[in-house]
């Protein structure tokens, strides 16, 4: 059974939870102990463990044979008893003696928090770990489900070995799992009747700040926006529709600059002036995207990376960050000041087919962006004149 769970894995991958029916009916060759859903995005978690939910209920005969536990925790008595009522719903029987299904929704107690590290915490989860191991599927179905996840954690890799684990998907910390993003996003375009091309797509995710539960609401919007005027939900139609959402390091300006467009450049500072944003967000975002941009062109000149059809050779980038790993020292976590803890995919999305500015430019545009800080401080008021004059100079 595993074998077959591991080679509709990447089915599950590409097409989270149209993959989900299948693997329950792979399940249906033996009942598992127990089923584990996680994943980076507590919102595809969720989402793939309703799906697996919905099939698990289907197997009793009444609603009295079903409970949902919430495993919500703020302290480590909170913990101590979600376990105990686990426990409890484990040993109870059935109104008619038949099979029960358990959901513990939501684990906020596996995370690397002070929570999930917590002596008590390990404690409790080794406590919740026995229960698992005694339970007799036939009688007593049990899912669990829990975004974010330390999978460092004891308990974390035990779930994942000895329950049947399905991985939600979702972009990590690193900027990783954009893939199942876009899977998703062609689902929900698909069931619209809509289209998007992938590089739009790839706008739409870097404006919600690859938020999962944004991106479908977000498209669900442009599709009713679209009604029967057209099917194609365009880059223009997103740049004017979608707000920028968190801390993400991507404004409309910051495309248009880099994309060498000033025309294009002093529209967006219009409108995002116009909506009353302020342009230290706009500096930090051009300043981030030329570090790496720097950084890049460095190494491209140096013949260090190569940029193919598909992007950034993996192999020359991979050998260039053991190379330079010892200048980067402390900087071991996603950084726009290391280039080599960015996701390998979006690197190359900012390289594009686009002509890439020389590194002198590339440098005199940082020392640009310093300048018009250095400006908005002085003249406050005069923000959008600041920034217009600074696109001018680097682009006319």
């Amino acid at each position: 059974m595993f074998s077959h769970l591991a080679r509709i894995g990447c089915e599950i991958a590409k097409k989270p939870f149209q993959s989900l029916a299948r693997l329950y009916s792979l399940l249906e060759m033996g009942e598992p102990s127990f089923i584990y859903v996680s994943g980076p995005d507590d919102f595809l978690a969720l989402r793939a463990a309703s799906a697996a939910w919905r099939e698990m209920v289907a197997t009793v005969e009444d609603d009295f044979s079903q409970e949902v536990i919430s495993g919500r925790a703020v302290k480590v008595d909170d913990v101590e008893q979600i376990v105990n009522r686990v426990r409890e719903a484990t040993q109870t029987l059935g109104l008619f003696g038949g099979r029960r299904v358990i959901w513990l929704k939501g684990c906020s107690f596996l995370a690397d928090n002070l929570l999930g590290r917590a002596e008590g915490t390990q404690k409790a989860c080794d406590d919740l770990r026995e229960i698992l191991e005694v339970i007799t599927p036939d009688e007593v179905g049990v899912l669990i489900s829990a975004s974010p996840v330390d999978r460092r954690k004891r308990f974390a890799k035990w779930l994942e070995k000895e329950g049947e684990h399905v991985a939600s998907g979702g972009v990590d910390s690193k900027g990783n799992g954009s893939d199942t993003l876009l899977a998703i996003l062609d689902e929900e375009c698909e069931s619209l009747g809509v289209s998007m091309k992938r590089s739009t797509q790839e706008i739409l995710l870097n404006k919600v700040n690859a938020n999962a539960r944004l991106i479908l609401e977000e498209t669900r919007k442009l599709a009713t926006y679209l009604g029967d005027e057209g099917s194609e939900i365009t880059a223009k139609l997103i740049e004017e529709l979608v707000p920028n959402f968190g801390e993400g390091d991507f404004f409309e300006t910051t495309e248009a600059f880099f994309s060498r467009n000033l025309k294009w450049t002093l529209e967006a500072l219009r409108r995002h002036f116009f909506a009353g944003h302020d342009a230290r967000p706009v500096i930090a975002s051009l300043q981030n995207r030329n570090r790496l941009l720097i950084q890049l062109r460095a190494l491209i000149d140096g013949g260090e990376i190569h940029i193919g059809g598909r992007g950034i050779s993996k192999p020359g980038f991979e050998q260039a960050a053991a190379k330079y790993k010892d200048r980067f020292d402390g900087l071991s976590d996603k950084s726009n000041f290391n280039v080599f803890t960015q996701n390998l995919w979006y690197m190359g999305k900012l390289l594009g087919e686009r002509q890439m500015p020389t590194l002198k430019r590339l440098i005199d545009h940082q020392g640009e962006f310093i300048k018009a800080f250095e400006e908005i401080v002085e003249r406050p008021n005069e923000q959008e004149k600041v920034l217009r004059n600074m696109a001018i100079r680097c682009l006319a």
